[in-house]
């Protein structure tokens, strides 16, 4: 599959990805970098995702993990749309 990254598209935030990037304990830098630097892959309904795990080595909800994985959903319009994020920790 050819790898779809345009570098330099502005990102912008969905109130909903917003929302989920705080509750899901992540931040907008991290998926930033995951959308600058990890490969897309496309999703349903003409979506785009893509993921990167990072070391976390903290406690999450009462425990400890060592990494954890950042996954946005988003749309390539004129500027790149995040829709949600989805995190995993392990």
């Amino acid at each position: 599959m050819k790898e779809i990254r345009p570098k330099d598209k502005k990102i912008e935030f969905t109130s909903h990805a917003l929302y989920n990037i705080r509750r899901r304990g992540t931040n907008k830098k991290e998926v930033i970098a995951a959308i600058r630097n990890a490969s897309w892959q496309k999703t349903r309904k003409d979506r785009l995702q893509c993921e990167m795990e990072l070391e976390y080595n903290r406690v999450w909800e009462g425990k400890h993990y060592r990494y954890k994985k950042v996954r946005p959903i988003f749309v390539e319009e004129e500027t790149i749309v995040v829709i949600t994020t989805y995190t995993y920790y392990y």
